[in-house]
């Protein structure tokens, strides 16, 4: 009986703390906020900073924080005009160019974005730079760190808030955050599911558009990041990604709407 009670009231507590994404109205899971998410991220933005070769005074570097801040300022723009300007409260955009080989990039929550040098050579210019800038902007935009983050805590039991779950058991708290965000192992592009990867397209498209950057490029990124991969990929079913071609339909489905942002500019 009691059993029955609690799974109720934990259900209970999964419903009430769904949230909706309010640019495409998929239902999340949200049980933290961006109020404590965010004091985190910065954290561990800058200990990555730290711990990393920073090349953003470099031309490339400075053609990513271009990129970037224009990429920030479409963002800032569409939300308002969309009734959400309250998305972004507490951003404090940030843009940095990363010595790796790693084929990648990320963003945390707050707008703390790095790119890694691997990434350069398939955007191969500024606006294969603002296909990857939108689309891992989205990512922070949709709340997907966060709902990640909600998703590993209910899965272990933390139903409690996130100050609470760091005060129970703070190892496993911090283990959440860092996946949720994309540190460690797999980061960044290749670590959101589906759903988040297609949401993060559709999204990305949009704000590349109304930053002037053509978005008829971004299928032909998708289509030199599946050929950098040598397009050795597992099913999609058994993927955390979309295939490439199922990703390139969808923008290409996307593309209508996307050019008429950047043909009004």
């Amino acid at each position: 009986m009691y059993k029955k009670i609690a799974a109720f009231i934990f259900l209970g507590l999964i419903v009430y703390s769904c949230a909706t994404v309010p640019l495409s109205g998929r239902r999340q899971l949200s049980i933290v906020s961006n109020a404590e998410v965010l004091p985190l991220s910065y954290d561990q933005y800058g200990q990555v900073l730290e711990e990393s070769k920073v090349l953003t005074n470099t031309t490339k570097g400075k053609q990513v924080v271009n990129v970037g801040r224009r990429i920030a300022e479409a963002v800032e723009k569409y939300l308002d005009e969309n009734g959400h300007p309250e998305i972004t409260e507490g951003f404090a955009w940030e843009f940095n160019l990363l010595e790796s080989d790693q084929v990648n990039a990320w963003c945390m929550p707050g707008g703390k974005v790095a790119f890694y040098t691997g990434i350069l050579p398939i955007c191969q210019d500024e606006t294969g730079i603002a296909v990857v800038m939108g689309h891992e902007v989205a990512h922070a935009i949709a709340n997907h760190a966060r709902e990640r983050m909600s998703q590993g805590m209910v899965a272990n039991g933390l139903m409690g808030g996130l100050q609470a779950a760091m005060g129970e058991n703070p190892s496993l708290t911090q283990t959440i955050f860092l996946q949720a965000v994309g540190v460690g192992g797999q980061v960044g592009m290749l670590k959101f599911s589906r759903d988040q990867e297609l949401e993060a397209d559709q999204l990305g498209l949009i704000f590349m558009a109304m930053a002037g950057f053509d978005p008829r490029e971004a299928p032909a990124f998708w289509q030199r990041m599946n050929e950098q991969s040598g397009g050795e990929r597992p099913p999609e079913f058994l993927s955390t990604h979309p295939g490439p071609e199922r990703r390139i339909d969808k923008l290409n489905e996307q593309m209508d709407d996307a050019l008429k942002y950047y043909n009004s500019n």
